[in-house]
């Protein structure tokens, strides 16, 4: 009698489902259609979210085919983008240096080989690759090898002239300038792994075997040049964390304080370093010792004379897959190069005021309105950056013919998408919509930007930014409902 019973139950459950699958999908997009429009149910959310009270909230929505307008609210009105200015400054990179463009570092040297002597000064000369890690030191040393040499009769010099000297972009608020999406740009610099965190280190914070006891501590790469402070303990299981970690302004000298829970997962923390050529030039020296090879001279900064000869170069990632981790992880840096680096390409310098120059002519070219635009980096970083969603919304719509477009789509982050390197920052968000969109955060602000894709099939761009909330990371679960109207979700 039981076995009957349930044979009707999984009868019934079989019943239901196909009777729901049958349902047309115009009734469902109806059935949604009878809670409101997509303009009255924004309207509403925009004038009853009671975390708006006092704020400001730019929207944008384009049909991504024929770029009509379909929904703005306050599109035209200047707010700050946070990271979604880097869909501006990826766009204007890849108008100007296209998207199989790499950056170069060159081995250079002022004298002669002799033997396995080399006679003279040798350079390690930085052309704004971020991507440069220690294991591209490791193969310099290797390639020096290669060409007989165990000995460098003269100095080691690192030459970052390639772009100018300033190292802070003009906005950067100095509590953000010892981490590492506050990181200094320099023309030679080094990235602790493949994030390509450049000008950066990564400490590894394991708690102690019992309350007490100092948490153990591992930075990466390992590197004298910076020196830690562990002032921290390893408090009890019950405990939460309470870590700080410092770096004193114009040192490397980092301290941590606080406590570390017992049987804590391992902590990272990832802390920009003090004039990142210098850096630059520490891990070259150890990639040097490690292969046997010496120096009679010193190590200091300076310029390859123009006679100077190659010895060999190295080439980065091309520009189309830099944009990956650029805008998947919303690297500061990088857009920050890219500035220098189009500034460089065109006006013969690396610099933000030629870089911006540059940039603003390119969105201009692009069909941006550039009179309505305050743009003073390339990252976002910046809280005097203003742009209005409506002009983002139209970058976006206007990307799509450019040949350049699948690498710049490439590198959006995916919603949902588990993967690092393909949901990036919004591998937890929206994994029930398909959206392909640029986050953004600064303080009292949150911002989101892409392409996405309706219940019923329609390809929508949106351009969402919320200026001058109290919590801008609760205001994301918001965006996402914003999000969802659009995609005519429940």
């Amino acid at each position: 009698m039981t076995l009957k019973r349930n044979v009707s139950r999984v009868w019934m459950l079989l019943l239901i489902f196909c009777l729901a699958a049958s349902v047309p999908e115009e009734m469902r997009v109806h059935a949604i259609e009878e809670r409101g429009t997509m303009k009255q149910r924004l309207d509403n959310e925009l004038e009853t979210e009671p975390m708006f009270n006092g704020a400001l909230v730019g929207m944008s929505v384009r049909d991504a085919k024929s770029g009509e307008l379909l929904y703005e609210n306050l599109g035209d009105t200047r707010l700050r983008p946070a990271s979604n200015m880097k869909l501006l400054t990826a766009a204007a990179a890849l108008e100007v240096l296209g998207e199989d463009y790499t950056f170069s570092t060159e081995i250079k040297t002022d004298g002669a080989k002799k033997g396995a002597k080399l006679e003279g000064n040798l350079y390690l000369i930085g052309k704004g690759d971020p991507t440069l890690t220690p294991k591209d030191f490791t193969r310099f040393a290797e390639q020096l090898q290669g060409l007989g040499v165990t000995h460098i009769k003269g100095d080691l010099i690192g030459d970052d002239t390639w772009y100018d000297n300033v190292r802070l972009s003009p906005d950067l608020i100095w509590s953000d300038e010892s981490f590492h999406y506050g990181a200094q740009i320099s023309a030679l610099t080094v990235s602790p792994d493949e994030d390509y965190d450049a000008g950066s280190v990564t400490l590894h914070i394991t708690a102690g075997a019992e309350p007490g006891e100092k948490p153990i501590i591992t930075v990466s790469p390992n590197t004298n040049y910076v020196t830690i402070h562990n002032r921290a303990e390893t408090s009890s299981k019950k405990v939460e964390e309470d870590l700080t970690v410092e770096r004193e302004h114009g040192s490397n000298e980092i301290t941590l304080t606080g406590t570390v829970p017992a049987g804590a997962e391992t902590v990272k923390e990832y802390m920009a370093v003090w004039d990142p050529t210098s850096y630059a030039m520490a891990l070259f020296q150890d990639a040097l010792k490690a292969k046997g090879i010496t120096w009679s001279g010193e190590v200091m900064l300076g310029k390859a004379p123009n006679e100077s000869s190659l010895l060999f170069q190295h080439s980065s990632i091309p520009l189309k897959e830099l944009l990956v981790p650029f805008m998947k992880l919303s690297n500061n840096v990088h857009g920050e190069v890219l500035i220098k680096e189009i500034g460089k390409h065109v006006q013969k310098e690396g610099s933000w005021e030629k870089g911006l120059e540059v940039m603003q002519e390119e969105l201009e070219k692009l069909g941006l309105n550039r009179s309505t635009l305050l743009i003073r980096d390339g990252s976002g970083i910046s809280h005097v950056n203003l742009i209005p969603a409506n002009e983002l919304s139209k970058l976006l719509f206007i990307a799509q013919d450019k040949p350049w477009f699948p690498a710049f789509k490439n590198a959006l982050p995916v919603a949902g998408e588990t993967g690092k390197m393909v949901g990036g920052t919004l591998r937890n968000r929206l994994g029930d919509v398909q959206v392909e969109a640029k986050t953004g955060t600064i303080f009292g602000v949150t911002t989101l930007s892409g392409y996405l894709q309706t219940l019923s099939g329609e390809n929508y761009i949106f351009s969402i930014m919320i200026n001058n909330v109290l919590d801008e990371e609760a205001a994301k679960d918001v965006e996402d409902r914003l999000v969802r109207i659009i995609a005519e979700r429940p």
